[in-house]
């Protein structure tokens, strides 16, 4: 958390007392460069504490899914059958059961209140459809 804090207050690297010389001078030649250095023997402690206090973020329909993915979803949400997604998008209905089978992996869901739940959400449909 030392480590953390002197970063986050614009401090550039971080040595233990005990470096060799030719580290000192490769944390020099990183710092003067406007990199940022730590040792070697802490950065493994440094991403540890990172990652123990990074809140864990949620998936992101945008982020996981493709675009043709989200217009499904979002299809979904509005309350359209997969015969009229299919028919809209220009496409098969085999091929919109495949893409909600993938939609609902991504996300974790199993069923389609679940995926309108979720899209609304995300703002990708409302309830004054």
């Amino acid at each position: 958390r030392f480590v953390a804090g002197m970063l986050r207050a614009g401090g550039s690297g971080y040595l233990l007392k005990d470096c060799a010389f030719e580290e000192l001078v490769r944390a020099i030649r990183t710092v003067a460069a406007n990199q940022t250095y730590l040792s070697p023997a802490i950065t493994g402690i440094v991403v540890e504490d990172y990652v123990r206090h990074v809140p864990p973020r949620k998936l992101s329909a945008f982020s996981v899914l493709t675009p043709r993915e989200r217009e499904v979803l979002q299809l979904l949400a509005e309350g359209h059958t997969t015969r009229e997604i299919a028919s809209r998008l220009h496409t098969s209905v085999k091929t919109i059961e495949t893409h909600r089978r993938h939609i609902m992996g991504k996300l974790g869901t199993s069923s389609v209140a679940e995926l309108t739940k979720y899209a609304i959400r995300e703002g990708l449909t409302s309830l004054d459809i």
